[in-house]
């Protein structure tokens, strides 16, 4: 008998069909995962499960665990089955966790809820768990807070909270998505040995082929609401027989066409000895101040026409590097400088006018109560003489037809784009002023695969149609490897590598570069997997 086992589920949401017809099962020990596009129905199959559906939802069907039905289970009865039963490690770690707790209190919490144990006990166990997910209570005091973790750790955390009374079903919800490749790798390998210490089942949601081609045993593609293929995960693999699962297999492979960057010429960003650090808290009153050193000695130079990558593991100041650049935070030594003028946080507007920046969520960085029109014309107010009336017009439908989209789009409010929409238009919004130099931060680590081709192919487009030269940070190797000439390495503040893009990818000589590039999925190769028989 399976442990989990869905037949015919339907579900609805005041009365708009979102699920239709699925059906999988999944066993004791058994790794599923279910796979598509954003909108597909992968996490609404998970929190029917749970049962943790919006108001409006109408669902029939089945859904039993390990013989139990559980579709339209009243509270009480699901209350006592979450936590105990089934848990759930959900995609974003800060909104699952409660910044007001410290992370002791929020493992014991499952404990002492679902079991009679004391506190001293709950607390006990709590330190077994965390310690399990790579806590241990040495390095991870049980009163730390979730803001004073990286994202990884938080992860963890999350996934304790999720074992503490050792479920029989798990289920992951996109767990690796925001997370370097290093981190992603710890935390793919933890999942997959908790399912073989504990026996329990494992029901993985992502729109990563990569991820789960050497982690699942099974396979569930979903589109529109439906299952369009299922199998063993090799077998799948070495013989797609549904349009939309090559796509997708395609799009997660996909090569972007990047034109070849002309020969280097005007240094357009030169960043010589940078040296930014961070006061720590004063452990007593009169105690001397502590500095953290979050860029120490990095130098590089961006010429036009050039595209470089930024890569590293989350801590390592990436984004503090950014922020320096953009002139948001000051620097203690070192110089930064764009088309020859220094840069700061006082800088004069004409010189921000040509660095300009895509951020990794879109959404966040738009006012959702402006329409587009007034969204990507924001950066007119560093121009001395910004474009009014129908020249205004016409920049708007040039920026949205430059990026794919339709001049009638400026109408209309950002709630109504899709995440690959999104980032199209804070790209026009980077674009409307005509840059010299773009950064993208992490631009497309959220999109699913065949939005991120999309996005990566425009990328690579303008940068023939508007002569754009860019620095791409990102924790994804494939994608840099794909979108860049050249990539920076960096560790600790310090670049520790490089060199053309394809020449640190083939030979690294660093060992930092080569644990990277090892430690990144990578789909199969499919003609080989046609040769095994199934």
């Amino acid at each position: 008998m399976s442990l989990l086992s869905i037949q015919n589920l339907d579900l609805s949401i005041h009365g708009n069909p979102i699920l239709n017809g699925v059906s999988l099962d999944l066993a004791q020990g058994e790794i599923v995962a279910i796979t598509g596009e954003s909108g597909s129905g992968k996490s609404l199959t998970a929190f029917s499960v749970m049962q943790l559906l919006p108001r409006g939802t109408v669902t029939t069907g089945s859904i039993k665990l390990d013989g139990q039905e559980v579709l339209n289970a009243p509270d009480p009865e699901m209350c006592k089955l979450r936590g105990n039963d089934i848990g759930m490690v959900f995609q974003e770690p800060m909104t699952a966790l409660n910044p007001l707790k410290n992370i002791g209190d929020q493992v014991m919490e499952t404990i002492l809820l679902h079991t009679n144990q004391s506190r001293d006990e709950a607390r006990k166990r709590a330190l077994e768990v965390l310690a399990r997910v790579g806590l241990p209570p040495e390095s991870y005091s049980l009163s730390r807070f979730p803001h004073e973790l990286s994202g990884g750790q938080r992860q963890r955390v999350v996934i304790a909270m999720a074992i503490a009374l050792r479920p029989r079903l798990l289920i992951a919800d996109e767990p690796t998505t925001a997370l370097d490749v290093t981190t992603q790798a710890q935390i793919l390998e933890l999942l997959k040995d908790l399912v073989q210490d504990f026996g329990m089942g494992l029901l993985m949601i992502t729109h990563d082929l990569a991820v789960v081609s050497d982690m699942a045993d099974r396979i569930v593609v979903m589109r529109s609401g439906e299952v369009v293929e299922t199998g063993v995960t090799k077998t799948l693999f070495a013989n797609m027989q549904h349009p939309y699962t090559r796509a997708l297999f395609a799009a997660s492979a996909h090569e972007v066409n990047l034109p070849k960057a002309p020969e280097a010429d005007d240094a357009l960003l030169i960043v010589q000895d940078a040296v930014r650090d961070y006061p720590k808290p004063r452990t007593t009153l009169f105690a001397q101040r502590e500095y953290t050193r979050a860029v120490n000695g990095i130098s590089f130079t961006l010429h036009k026409g050039e595209r470089i990558g930024l890569v590293g593991e989350s801590g390592c100041g990436k984004s503090t590097l950014t922020r320096a650049i953009l002139g948001l935070e000051p620097l203690q030594g070192g110089s930064i400088k764009a088309f020859g003028q220094e840069v700061a946080p006082d800088m004069p507007a004409a010189l921000r006018s040509g660095l300009q920046v895509v951020f990794q969520d879109p959404y966040g960085s738009f006012n959702p109560r402006h329409k587009v029109a007034r969204i990507i014309t924001e950066p007119f107010h560093l121009l001395d003489n910004p474009p009014q009336g129908l020249e205004r017009k016409n920049r708007v439908s040039d920026a949205l037809l430059a990026v794919g989209l339709h001049p009638d789009d400026a109408d209309k409010y950002i709630h109504a784009f899709s995440g690959g929409q999104r980032q199209r238009i804070a790209i026009a919004r980077a674009l409307i002023i005509r840059p010299e130099v773009i950064i993208f931060d992490e631009a497309v680590s959220a999109l699913d695969v065949s939005i991120r081709a999309q996005i990566l192919d425009l990328i690579a487009e303008l940068t023939q149609t508007h002569d754009l030269s860019y620095l791409f940070i990102s924790h994804d190797l494939s994608v840099v490897r794909t979108i860049t000439d050249r990539v920076l390495v960096m560790k600790n503040g310090e670049i520790v590598e490089d060199g053309a893009t394809q020449q640190v990818f083939t030979n690294p000589s660093h060992p930092y570069t080569a644990n990277l590039i090892a430690a990144a999925p990578t789909l199969p190769d499919v003609k080989a997997l046609s040769n095994v028989p199934a």
